[in-house]
C-alpha cells in the first residue's frame, strides 16, 4: 500500500477507534499485593503453582475473538491466540504474564520467514479488566487500529499485557525492566506457540508508543543481554517517557494527571514502598481508586494537583527528589544503554503529555553511546495525534529492516 493511502487509512481507522472509545467512556465501560480487592479473574489468567523452566515458556493458550471495533466492521479475519507465559519481574523473580499473539491468515510473501513484532501497548490502566488480551474480544482496544497496518503487511504480532495487568497483583506501571522483559518474553512465547508458523528463526521487531514506547525502548536496551537469541532487526519507539521525573512534573494538575498517579502506584508496588505515610486520606483513597481504573477513567482524576494528596502538602515532584523515590525514578531512566540494532524515534513537538525534549534527550543519549538512531520530530496535534506519523513511519522502517536494508543514522542531526 502506498504511504499516502496507508496514512489515510490509518487516520480513518483512528477516527473510528476514538469514536468507539468515546462511546465506551460515555457508557461507563509473588506478585505485588493489591491494596483493594480485585474482581474475580477468568480462570485463564490464574498462574499455576509451578511455572515452566524458562523465560518465554508457555503456560497455556486459547483462541480469542479479535475485534478491531465493537461491530467488527473493518478488521480482517485473524489467527488470534491469548497466551499465559513465564516472564521475570524487576527483581529477577519468575512470574506469569498474559498477552496476545496475532498471525495473519494470509501467507507471508516477503523475504525469509514471517517476522513477528513485539508490540508494546500504550497505557491501558491499572485494573485487570483493562488488559488488551481481554479488550480485544470486546472491540475496545485502541491499539488495534495501528496493529491493523502491520497485520495487513503480513507481520505477526506478540503483545504483552505487562506484569499484573490481567494477572494477579498490581500492574507495575512504568517499571522499565518489568515492561521490557514482558515484551521480549511474549515474543519468545509467540515463537514457541504451535501452529503459528513462527519459530526461533523468525525476524523480530519491537514497537510501541507512549507507555508502549517506554516498554519497547527498554526492551531494545535489554535485548542483547536478556534475550540475545532473538533475531532482532530494529525498534520503533514513539513519545517515550524516558525521564519520569520530568514527565510527572509536566502532568501534575493537568488533564492527564492520572498517568502520574498510575506510575506512583505501580512503582510503589514494584519496589514494595508503603505510600500511606506520604499521603493524606484523600491521597490514599485516590491510590486505591486508580488501581481499579482503565484509560477510559482518566477524567476521574483530571486537573487534580498532587499537593492536595500528600501528607505534608508538597507536590509529587518534590517527593520524587527524596529517597526512596529518587532512586526509583532514576532506575526508570531510558537512554543509558546502547541499543544494538537500528532504532527509529518519533515525537511530536506539540506533545501535551510527554515533553518533546524528553524524547529528544533520550535519542541524543543513545547517539552518544554509538547507537544507530534516526530521530523523527513531527508537528502532529498533541500526544494522541503523534501516533499517526509514528505508525506511518513504522511501516517504511519495517519494510527496509526486514528486507535487509541498513538504516542511515541521523545522529549527526542531533
Amino acid at each position: 500500500m502506498p504511504v499516502t493511502r496507508a496514512a489515510g487509512a490509518l487516520v480513518a481507522s483512528l477516527s473510528a477507534s476514538f469514536l468507539a472509545t468515546a462511546l465506551v467512556t460515555a457508557l461507563g465501560a509473588a506478585p505485588a499485593t493489591a491494596a483493594v480487592d480485585e474482581p474475580p479473574r477468568p480462570p485463564f489468567y490464574e498462574a499455576p503453582a509451578t511455572l515452566p523452566p524458562a523465560a518465554g515458556d508457555l503456560i497455556r493458550s486459547e483462541r480469542l475473538t479479535f475485534l478491531l471495533d465493537p461491530l467488527d466492521a473493518t478488521s480482517l479475519v485473524r489467527d488470534a491466540t491469548r497466551v499465559l507465559y513465564r516472564t521475570t519481574d524487576r527483581t529477577g523473580t519468575p512470574i506469569a504474564a498474559s498477552g496476545t499473539v496475532l498471525v495473519p491468515n494470509a501467507p507471508w510473501v516477503g523475504v525469509g520467514s514471517r517476522p513477528v513484532i513485539g508490540y508494546a501497548p500504550g497505557t491501558q490502566g491499572m485494573a485487570d479488566r483493562c488488559a488488551p488480551s481481554r479488550q480485544f474480544s470486546q472491540g475496545i482496544e485502541y491499539e488495534g487500529v495501528v496493529m491493523e497496518g502491520l497485520l495487513q503487511r503480513g507481520y505477526a504480532i506478540a503483545m504483552p499485557d505487562y506484569e499484573g495487568l490481567g494477572t494477579e497483583g498490581v500492574h507495575t506501571y512504568m517499571d522499565r525492566v518489568s515492561q521490557g522483559r514482558a515484551t521480549l518474553d511474549v515474543v519468545r512465547a509467540a515463537q514457541r506457540l504451535e501452529g503459528t508458523g513462527l519459530s526461533a528463526s523468525s525476524p523480530v521487531g519491537l514497537q510501541g508508543y507512549s507507555q508502549g514506547g517506554g516498554a519497547a525502548a527498554s526492551a531494545v536496551e535489554l535485548a542483547s543481554t536478556y534475550a540475545p537469541e532473538l533475531r532482532l532487526r530494529g525498534a520503533v519507539v514513539g513519545a517515550v517517557p524516558a525521564d519520569l521525573g520530568a514527565v510527572a512534573s509536566h502532568l501534575d494538575g493537568g488533564p492527564f494527571s492520572a498517568f502520574a498517579f498510575f506510575a506512583l502506584r505501580g512503582l510503589a508496588a514494584s519496589y514494595d514502598i508503603d505510600l500511606a505515610p506520604y499521603l493524606n486520606a484523600t491521597g490514599r483513597a485516590t491510590m486505591d481508586a486508580v488501581e481499579q481504573d482503565c484509560v477510559f477513567d482518566l477524567l476521574d482524576n483530571a486537573f487534580v494537583r498532587s499537593e492536595t494528596l500528600s501528607a505534608d502538602g508538597r507536590p509529587l515532584s518534590e517527593l520524587m527528589d527524596e529517597e526512596p523515590f529518587r532512586s526509583v525514578i532514576a532506575d526508570q531512566r531510558i537512554g543509558t544503554t546502547r541499543p544494538a540494532v537500528p532504532v527509529l524515534v518519533s515525537h511530536s513537538t506539540l506533545d501535551d503529555t510527554i515533553p518533546f525534549a524528553v524524547g529528544r534527550a533520550m535519542a541524543r543519549s543513545w547517539c552518544g553511546k554509538g547507537a544507530n538512531v534516526r530521530f523523527s520530530p513531527n508537528v502532529a496535534p498533541l500526544h494522541v495525534g503523534g501516533i499517526v506519523p509514528h505508525a506511518t513511519e513504522a511501516q517504511l522502517f519495517w519494510e527496509a529492516r526486514f528486507a535487509g536494508i541498513p538504516q542511515v543514522s541521523g545522529c549527526w542531526l542531533l
